[in-house]
């Protein structure tokens, strides 16, 4: 560990708790007391960094669960009895990944200062092979417990461990965990903590009757629930657990971010920590002020000038919200609440349903992290056919409602599906939390159809919801976590997208017109192959752009042009594997059309960092000019 970073980690003590002794010693209290408050400090003082640098992050949860951590590295000296890895099923609490790394001496200390920086190998989610001293992946939410089962089944005569959350648990992966882990009798550890803190509020407000320790005992397993910070408690209960033959859990209750004055018991703890109250916070402890070191920690910005858009950006996934509200200030509150209703997951502030919920509290219903069952309740909802269900999430989730949009096409149900954070573009979470296999909605057979769009700038977003909101069926939209630039017609100075525009569902849209060759592309990929096309026709390669915002429907019209030109080149941030891609080259086939093709999508794992994520994956405007010049000569 390098001396330069302040919390000095070498004095982290190494001791052995032993779990048939229920109460601790004076020794080992103090011991696991001055652990606790090295390893919280030294969350505070690294994750901090991530918000100096501008890629956010997460303090409150990781920093929630040290003591937890702690008791289980003393366990964890006992080698033999126990699977000795920290599955968290909490992929925001990387941090706590990435301090055990560290101690571990698989990473130098300092190398924490690069939290989610990219190309730090530090990303906001743990990846396994990726960083040295992980040991798994853990994906976003809710997805470890199931594979832990799985490793307590390959390791029976040991006890594994997961670290939960109230978060985690809403997710319904953890129902069919609880019950296979009670059939098997599997000798797997929750420890969980329960903070009533997520994204979007506070569960017990929420998510009213939704109990952790309740559904556990329910499922068959024995629990146990104590205060968190009362470390003779969690200890006296970590160890019955651990004594006990078979599937049990601790639930330590405890307010967001404990000690931390600035964001203790508030949703804001499961962010990254403001750079002043990591400051303030640190001063108390008796740290110097890190002010300085924090201020030379800035963003690294795209130092390339998109030309063919706008200096001026808009966010996509807000401006869905407020498209909505548009549409839905033209009915009465009684009629808007017998014809709509919109559903959040815990992440109304990201994906634009916010602005509804302040609006048109008539329409709206906060829910928990439970994408399937919120997914079907909206299809319900518009089961009635002059009725119609909202619902959005994160693209990376779509994966998981697959199965219900098919049953909602099967109903006939009315749903408005708004998958924000599509695609790799800022994406500092990483790998996991890519939105890249949205096609994957496009799942029913070729005698019914569903709708995806993508726009590309704020106001095409505008012009969609408005134009497909009260058509029936399923619609699914896409938007990026990232802003995105108006896109100009060629004239450098008009709104593409401005007065005089009509979306029509179906359409291809000629942004330019070509005789070398056509390049297609659609939402936050549209201004860069702008970009790429433009400076392509400075240099007198004459090449058209055409915008596919309708992603599943083929414009005959439009094929056929661009298939009689000498390429077509398809540029987006979808999976290559999956993505429009995959299918569009098929199309040109069936017609008869074979001009040379490329296209070009999201290859390998990402790179971690903000807008550095696009040049990682070869789709940054330099590479598209590039693949223009290959297919045209």
């Amino acid at each position: 560990m390098s001396g330069s970073f302040p919390v000095d980690l070498t004095k982290f003590k190494k001791f052995k708790l032993d779990p048939t002794k229920p109460k601790l010693t004076d020794q080992e209290k103090s011991d696991l007391l001055a652990n606790i408050q090295l390893l919280r400090d030294a969350i505070v003082f690294f994750t901090a960094s991530g918000a100096a640098r501008g890629v956010s992050g997460h303090t409150g949860g990781a920093y929630d669960t040290v003591p937890e951590v702690c008791i289980l590295l003393s366990l964890f000296e006992d080698a033999e009895k126990y699977v000795p890895i920290v599955f968290d099923e909490a992929g925001h609490r990387v941090a706590t990944q990435y301090m055990l790394s560290v101690l571990e001496g698989s990473l130098p200390a300092d190398h924490l200062l690069h939290y989610r920086e990219a190309n730090s190998k530090l990303p906001g989610h743990p990846e396994l092979g990726l960083t040295p001293g992980v040991k798994f992946s853990s994906g976003r939410l809710g997805h470890m417990w199931p594979l832990v089962n799985g490793v307590a089944l390959a390791n029976r005569g040991k006890t594994v461990f997961c670290l939960g959350s109230d978060g985690s648990q809403q997710e319904g992966n953890d129902a069919e965990a609880a019950r296979l882990a009670v059939a098997q009798h599997l000798n797997v550890k929750l420890l969980i903590d329960d903070n009533d803190v997520t994204i979007a509020g506070h569960p017990s407000e929420y998510l009213k009757g939704y109990d952790v320790t309740k559904t556990l005992e329910g499922h068959g397993l024995k629990v146990l629930t104590v205060q968190g910070e009362d470390i003779d408690a969690l200890w006296g209960a970590i160890s019955s657990i651990v004594t006990y033959d078979g599937p049990a859990a601790v639930i330590a209750k405890r307010v967001m971010a404990p000690g931390i004055v600035d964001i203790q018991g508030s949703p804001h703890g499961h962010d990254v920590i403001p750079v002043k109250s990591a400051v303030k916070h640190l001063l108390s402890r008796g740290y110097p002020d890190f002010s300085d070191l924090y201020a030379g920690m800035v963003a690294v910005d795209q130092a390339y000038l998109h030309i063919g858009s706008t200096s001026e950006r808009g966010a996509n996934r807000v401006v869905f919200g407020e498209a909505v509200n548009l549409v839905l200030d033209k009915l009465s509150k009684e009629e808007a609440a017998a014809k709509v209703m919109v559903i959040d997951s815990d992440l109304e502030g990201s994906t634009g349903l916010k602005v509804i919920h302040q609006k048109h509290p008539e329409v709206f219903i906060p829910s928990g992290i439970m994408e399937r069952g919120n997914f079907s309740a909206a299809a319900g909802f518009g089961f009635d056919p002059e009725k119609f269900g909202v619902f959005s999430t994160f693209s990376a989730f779509l994966e998981m409602v697959i199965s219900e949009v098919t049953m909602a096409r099967l109903n006939n149900c009315n749903v408005l599906c708004h998958f924000s954070h599509s695609g790799v573009d800022e994406m500092a979470d990483n790998t996991c939390h890519f939105g890249v296999n949205s096609l994957f909605a496009d799942n029913g057979l070729s005698d019914t159809h569903s709708f995806l769009y993508f726009p590309a700038d704020p106001l095409q977003m505008v012009a969609v919801v408005q134009r497909v909101f009260f058509e029936r069926g399923l619609r699914f939209i896409f938007s990026t976590r990232s802003k995105v630039p108006y896109i100009l017609k060629e004239d450098g100075k008009t709104k593409f997208f401005g007065d005089g525009y009509k979306f029509v569902p179906g359409k291809d849209e000629t942004i330019v017109e070509g005789k070398a060759g056509y390049v297609v592309s659609f939402g936050e990929m549209l201004y860069r192959s702008w970009d790429a096309v433009l400076r392509c026709r400075q240099q007198g390669l004459d090449v058209g752009l055409i915008n596919k915002p309708s992603l599943n429907v083929v414009d005959e019209q439009t094929l056929k042009k661009i298939g009689a030109s000498p390429f077509v080149l398809v540029v987006e941030s979808f999976n290559q594997k999956t993505g429009l891609g995959s299918k569009f080259g098929t199309w040109l086939l069936e017609r008869q059309l074979t001009p040379r093709y490329g296209y070009m999508g999201t290859t390998r794992e990402g790179s971690g960092g903000l807008w550095e994520q696009i040049p990682h994956q070869g789709l940054d405007p330099s590479a598209i000019v590039l693949k223009i010049q290959q297919l045209s000569q």
